[in-house]
């Protein structure tokens, strides 16, 4: 390796929203995720819903109640 052209490298230990860690080399000095191996669907095989921003709430609010109310 060419001495000054190259990222350091750093030791870290990447944190995800659902309380997993574990360790990695990273030219960040910290990392943090939503969704990681341990709680993605295609690796846990089960649903999980991941709201961003309310939009599961507004498509609720747009489309849930209208066609509840043409079943009436």
């Amino acid at each position: 390796m060419q001495a000054g052209i190259h990222p350091q490298l750093y030791d870290v230990i990447v944190k995800c929203a659902c309380g997993a860690q574990f360790h990695t080399k990273s030219t960040l000095p910290a990392v943090t995720v939503e969704i990681c191996s341990a709680c993605h669907p295609l690796f846990t095989g089960k649903q999980k819903l991941v709201d961003t921003a309310g939009r599961i709430e507004k498509f609720e609010r747009k489309y849930g109640k209208q066609q509840k109310q043409k079943a009436k």
